[in-house]
């Protein structure tokens, strides 16, 4: 008896997920909404009496989990990288070439095109078929996990399809929530009174971030693959064949693929634009790849973005409204950025009451003033501009903006270097509106990391005065702490505790935190690697900076002129004073140990002695190149438990490949 109820069940689980592939891959369902909900009782009132049987992947369970009182952080083991944005013909055509020059050839890759899906960006993780994880996109190198949520969706199936697949799966795709789907679910919330969603990307962003998955469950969410993550072998050569693997197995893909030459490409796109209103779901672009899995690998990636892809963002859309003021807003590094107040005006799916006007020269090419009727649209979809006045419309009491010659927050002159179009306070640490922007990005995650430390505290401690420069965070105590806005006896001494572990840091998060212009991380590593210490990089010239990676003569121009400040010196050393220190950089760890310059390492797998970014930075001393990706340029793969597609494509192309104990004693010499 046991044996036919067990089997009974496992029949209608079966069914069932055939069913949901055919509803949400194939879009072509074989039965009714009665017939599907009649199985899923039988299913559920078996699964009630005999819970003994319950399989935990049963489409029955997807809700189940009690509500979360907060998503815990997960480190992507492959980043999830933006999209650089193309917003014409010509940028995609340059985008084109630039492939071409890279690859060294006259013509155009085989390339694909599909809807760039407006939703929020998901990684699922299988493994051994089983849906084990789900992580937001965060900042693509830390996400949230969600993986209660996602068990909701009903697209995504908690078991692929079929006997063969990876170990390991990674799938990055788009949680999105259909046009009907949207409207009828804003109905039902709009006749029980409850809050409505703006826009359906707003909707399934909101929805997936609900702590409690019961919530989730009703919400009408929907999932589309669009690429990988970490995979144990590969599904196919090129994307289109990855994207047709992933469709049998189960997983639904992003719909409307093309694939073509770049003449192909650009008829898509329009073909897309004069479609757009008619598709089921909202898209902002088209994402254009470069076809060949081998090509991409050969193109690699830059620091946030890989270069065989782009986003072909669509014209924007644009609305009229009426220009209140033109504010002054003074940013991190002094730049004084004309912004524009709007009467409300709903634009591209949001309400907009903000413009930039990027500069004055913008402000005078636009002639724009308070009081003008101007068109607005949202760049890209994203960012809100002024695009035009509408001249005929001009009031008599509009008159021009005139150019400040001082900061409207702490009144230094201004000033405005040959060559650009940004006007600078030259206040710099004396101005307050710099000071809270400065110390916000010197106390960031991936800057001195101060947990605790947050804008409001900021605030509060620049308006008493005690902290005016980084250097005197490092001079708090618990007790001056105590009794602040929500800062009770243990919240200060957190405060404290985070501002003495952040004293132990490295060299390029030290650089990163100094804030100086045009120096990301990107670049900060490759100085401190290439310096080796802050003695020697404050004595390097213009030349000596022009010969290091990813710096030109502009950002080489920033570095000296920071340094040449006494004030920036003073503050420096202040803070080396106070605490602040890292492991000796480069020039030391290549006098004790072996020289890896100009080659190129790359870390797979889990390390059980060390995280991936201690071993990276460890390595980056020894004057390595540490990469995301394995190519024929890799020189060392070091390969971890649970190394996958990485160690494969080492071996076939004849890397050498160490483990973590080679690893260990090579490091051990430093």
């Amino acid at each position: 008896m046991i044996d036919s109820i067990a089997h009974r069940i496992r029949e209608l689980i079966t069914e069932i997920r055939q069913h949901d592939y055919n509803y949400h891959v194939l879009d072509a369902p074989t039965i009714g909404d009665s017939q599907y909900d009649q199985l899923m009782r039988e299913l559920k009132q078996l699964e009630l009496e005999h819970p003994d049987l319950v399989d935990p992947n049963s489409p029955t369970q997807r809700v189940g989990a009690k509500p979360d009182s907060g998503f815990e952080e997960v480190t992507h083991r492959v980043p999830m990288l933006s999209l650089d944005n193309l917003f014409d013909l010509d940028e995609f055509r340059q985008f084109v070439e630039r492939i071409k020059d890279r690859l060294s050839q006259t013509d155009t890759p085989q390339m694909t095109a599909e809807p760039k899906l407006d939703g929020l960006a998901l990684s699922i993780r299988y493994e051994q078929g089983h849906l084990v994880l789900a992580t937001t996109r965060g900042d693509g190198q830390t996400g949230e996990n969600v993986t209660q949520n996602v068990r909701t969706i009903r697209s995504i199936p908690l078991t692929l399809k079929g006997s063969h697949y990876p170990e390991v799966l990674e799938v990055r795709g788009e949680v999105i929530m259909k046009k009907a789907d949207f409207a009828a679910m804003n109905q039902r919330l709009s006749e029980a009174s409850e809050k409505v969603f703006v826009n359906p990307r707003n909707a399934a962003a909101g929805s997936l971030r609900q702590l409690d998955p019961s919530i989730v469950s009703t919400r009408p969410l929907s999932f589309y693959a669009y690429g990988l993550g970490e995979v144990s072998e590969p599904l196919g050569d090129t994307h289109t064949e990855v994207m047709d693997a992933l469709k049998q197995l189960g997983i639904p893909v992003n719909p409307g693929l093309v694939t073509g030459e770049a003449e192909a490409i650009e008829t898509a796109y329009h073909s897309l634009i004069a479609e757009r209103d008619a598709l089921p779901y909202e898209i902002d672009g088209m994402v254009v790849k470069v076809d060949s899995i081998a090509l991409q690998n050969a193109l690699g990636f830059v620091a946030r973005a890989p270069r065989f892809a782009s986003a072909w963002k669509f014209p924007a859309q644009e609305a009229s409204t009426r220009l209140l003021a033109i504010d002054l807003q003074v940013g991190r590094t002094g730049a004084i950025t004309p912004v524009a107040r709007l009467e409300p005006i709903f634009v591209g799916g949001v309400t907009v009451s903000n413009a930039t006007l990027h500069n004055f020269d913008e402000v005078s090419r636009l002639d724009v003033r308070p009081g003008d009727q101007v068109m607005v649209r949202r760049a890209g979809d994203v960012i809100p501009q002024i695009i035009k006045v509408i001249a005929e419309e001009r009031p008599d009491i509009a008159k021009p903006i005139a150019i400040p010659t001082a900061c409207p927050v702490c009144q230094s002159p201004v000033e405005r270097a040959d060559g650009e179009a940004v006007i600078r306070c030259s206040g710099g640490l004396i101005c307050q509106a710099q000071r809270l922007e400065h110390l916000k990005h010197f106390v960031s995650r991936k800057a001195m990391d101060i947990d605790g430390v947050g804008e409001r505290l900021l605030e509060i401690l620049i308006e008493k005065e005690w902290v005016i420069t980084p250097a005197d965070l490092y001079r708090l105590t618990a007790d001056s702490l105590e009794g602040l806005d929500r800062m009770g006896v243990k919240s200060a001494q957190n405060v404290i505790d985070a501002i003495t572990t952040s004293k132990q840091t490295t060299f390029a998060r030290f650089l990163y935190a100094l804030g100086i212009r045009d120096v990301g991380e990107a670049t900060a590593r490759t100085l401190a690697a290439t310096f080796g210490s802050l003695d020697r990089l404050i004595q390097a010239s213009h030349e000596d900076l022009m010969e290091v990676d990813d710096v030109g003569p502009v950002v080489a121009s920033h570095i000296r002129s920071f340094f040449e400040i006494d004030r920036h010196r003073s503050v420096i050393q202040e803070l080396i004073d106070l605490g602040i220190q890292w492991p000796d950089g480069a020039v030391s760890a290549l006098q004790n140990g072996p020289d890896l310059s100009g080659q190129t390492w790359v870390l797979t797998g889990t390390l059980e002695s060390m995280t991936r970014d201690e071993a990276s930075e460890q390595l980056r001393a020894l004057g390595a190149k540490v990469s995301g990706s394995v190519s024929a340029k890799t020189n060392v793969l070091v390969a971890g438990p649970g190394a996958g597609s990485k160690l494969t494509k080492a071996e076939s192309l004849g890397v050498d490949i160490i483990d973590e104990a080679a690893l260990i004693a090579l490091l051990s010499e430093l």
